[in-house]
């Protein structure tokens, strides 16, 4: 396919100012960016929709600018019913480190495997290099001359925080558009970059760099967006914002953001037969020809989960590597069969369930057990479990709280798991 047929296929296409999707296909500049502001140490799986349209550019040839928004993140892209609070310094710069390395890792996967971050092509950068050295008097004149406050306040954000019932917005919040504008302009400047690639919630700020381009430059410039991705059962988009997060990290970075790999598996295992086709082609690097032979399968057989697995499997292949999810996808086949007895599990092996699985040592009580391995919220809630016959170990139910003092393997509910070692 070429990408213009790529993009629509797998649905990378929402408001674009190109008029003619065939024109990425032959065009003359073949220089792109995408933007991610620090605002936490981890990235979701709603920026890895944004990211696999990206990978998908690169595929077909072009060359990627992705910039981590060190200066853009010290003020934070504005909401639509609030302001956001402020980051430290010194998080926004650890934040900043840890998003980095993972949009290298997707942007380099190709089969699931992290090439070499020198990769050929792959420039990153931060707005915080160019800003930390722009005079504000300098910066007013040359930028904020050439927007009419009417056109900024015409952005539905801002009618939606000024408007009746709003919440007000802050000069810093108000002025983050022009400052994503520049941004655009110093890298077609800088770098000859002519397109922007974004989501969909951002293409108003995305045309502030065409219009910069096109006044102080005479050139022309483009945005194309993605849509935001839904979550089928809650009808939310996947993203920190709706409080459904589902983090690129495996393990924590110092926020609480991540996922372990174990659970982020499980998720894409979880979507409904409705939603999978959509995923499959917005989330793996399968080939349409792939998909339809999956889709086709499931049909046939849907008690087996074929698109869920390929979903799952494909999906944290590119995020967290193959090796980890060829071995996540044994493990769940391994503790989903129910012919499997957990009593006989060997100490290596459960060492090796221990790197996917959060592990409590052994001698603890089992109620205390749950609450530290997040099986239960609460040691009232971790009773509640115990009561209602929800908890087993090594596949027996247990009805009472006890120490734990062998090695075991606790199972809550159907598909929650913690290792005793």
């Amino acid at each position: 396919m070429k990408l213009s047929e790529e993009l629509i296929y797998r649905g990378f296409m929402a408001e674009t100012t190109i008029a003619n999707p065939e024109d990425l296909d032959s065009r003359e500049s073949k220089k792109f960016y995408w933007g991610a502001d620090p605002s936490a140490d981890s990235l979701t799986i709603g920026n890895l929709a944004a990211l696999m349209m990206c990978a998908c550019f690169v595929r077909h040839g072009y060359e990627p600018y992705l910039l981590v928004g060190g200066a853009t993140g010290q003020i934070g892209d504005p909401k639509e019913n609030g302001e956001r609070d402020l980051k430290s310094l010194e998080e926004v710069e650890h934040n900043k480190k840890c998003i980095r390395e993972q949009i290298e890792r997707v942007i380099n996967a190709g089969d699931g495997e992290v090439r070499d971050h020198e990769t050929p092509g792959l420039v990153m950068v931060d707005n915080l290099d160019w800003f930390s050295k722009i005079n504000y008097l300098e910066f007013l004149r040359e930028i904020g001359k050439n927007f009419s406050m009417t056109q900024l306040l015409d952005r539905q954000f801002v009618q939606n925080r000024i408007g009746e019932g709003g919440s007000g917005i802050s000069y810093a919040e108000f002025s983050y558009t022009l400052i994503q504008g520049y941004d655009f302009l110093h890298l077609y400047r800088e770098y000859g970059v002519s397109l922007q690639l974004c989501g969909a919630d951002q293409y108003g700020n995305c045309t502030s760099g065409i219009h910069l381009i096109s006044k102080l430059e005479n050139a022309t410039a483009d945005v194309w967006s993605t849509p935001l991705v839904i979550d089928p059962v809650t009808g939310r988009k996947f993203g920190k914002s709706e409080g459904n997060a589902v983090w690129l990290a495996s393990s924590d970075n110092g926020s609480g953001n991540y996922t372990s790999v174990y659970d982020f598996y499980q998720f894409w295992m979880n979507q409904p037969d409705a939603a999978v086709e959509n995923l499959l082609k917005i989330y793996t690097l399968l080939e349409k020809d792939e998909i339809e032979e999956i889709l086709a399968k499931h049909v046939e057989h849907p008690e087996l989960r074929l698109a869920q697995k390929a979903l799952a499997r494909g999906v944290t292949a590119v995020v967290h590597g193959a090796g980890s999810a060829e071995t996540v996808e044994n493990l769940s086949g391994t503790l989903f069969n129910k012919e499997t007895d957990f009593s006989e599990f060997s100490e290596d092996e459960l060492t090796e369930f221990a790197a996917f699985l959060p592990v409590v040592a052994k001698g603890a009580m089992l109620v205390d057990a749950l609450v530290a391995t997040g099986l239960a919220d609460s040691k009232k809630k971790a009773r509640e479990f115990i009561a209602q016959g929800a908890i087993s170990i090594n596949g027996t139910k247990i009805q009472e709280d006890l120490a734990v003092n062998q090695t075991a393997i606790i199972k809550k509910g159907k598909n929650k798991f913690a290792i005793v070692k």
